[in-house]
């Protein structure tokens, strides 16, 4: 029966209670019943009511989609399915090649199961990815990336780091905010879930 269909990977799997805020991308969870993978994340701080994560959730049984908030004093199961470690290689194409760090075999994932984060990747990045009967179901990057500034706006004279954020473009191509104190060829620590600027690199 299809509704039953996640009971024999329940069984294969240790369950961890984790709170709603500590949600990240990649990380399975069980929900209503069923086994869902974090798509994207987002903290969301409302001037009123308490903070929340905002959760877009993909069922590993059909791939029905789902947004979902989680409250910090919320608890879910965090699911901790067959763990392994790969290396990025390459991109090729509409793929993204991994190196199992045991077996040296490759590995394949389409751009589109790694998501936005797969800018994030790095030459020899360490990477974990959760398996299922040997399918890749999910997969968790470093938390935090350095990387350099390629494009930032100039310091507005009399702005101060408390003030406002600015745009600016990293050497992957993606925009983050960042303090005005940041300029171009500099290098800065990344949250890699959140994607924002988390400080200055040392």
């Amino acid at each position: 029966m299809r509704p039953c269909a996640h009971f024999p990977i329940l069984r294969k799997t240790i369950m961890a209670k984790i709170n709603g805020n500590e949600i990240r991308p990649g990380n399975v969870i069980e929900h209503d019943g069923g086994l869902w993978v974090a798509v994207k994340t987002n903290a969301v701080k409302p001037g009123k009511g308490g903070a929340y994560n905002q959760v877009e959730l993909k069922n590993l049984i059909n791939g029905t989609k789902l947004n979902e908030r989680f409250r910090a004093a919320e608890t879910v199961e965090k699911v901790r399915l067959e763990q392994k470690d790969f290396s990025y290689l390459y991109e090729q194409g509409e793929a993204l090649v991994f190196m199992d760090d045991e077996s040296y075999e490759q590995l394949e994932l389409d751009k589109e199961f790694v998501g936005e984060r797969a800018a994030f990747l790095q030459d020899g990045m360490k990477v974990t990815v959760e398996l299922y009967e040997d399918k890749p179901i999910g997969i968790s990057l470093p938390d935090y990336v350095t990387l350099t500034i390629a494009e930032a706006d100039p310091v507005v004279k009399g702005q101060t780091a408390a003030s406002s954020y600015k745009p600016a473009v990293m050497e992957n191509g993606v925009r983050v905010m960042v303090p005005p104190f940041i300029s171009s060829g500099e290098k800065i620590v990344v949250d890699t879930n959140e994607i924002t600027y988390v400080r200055r690199a040392d």
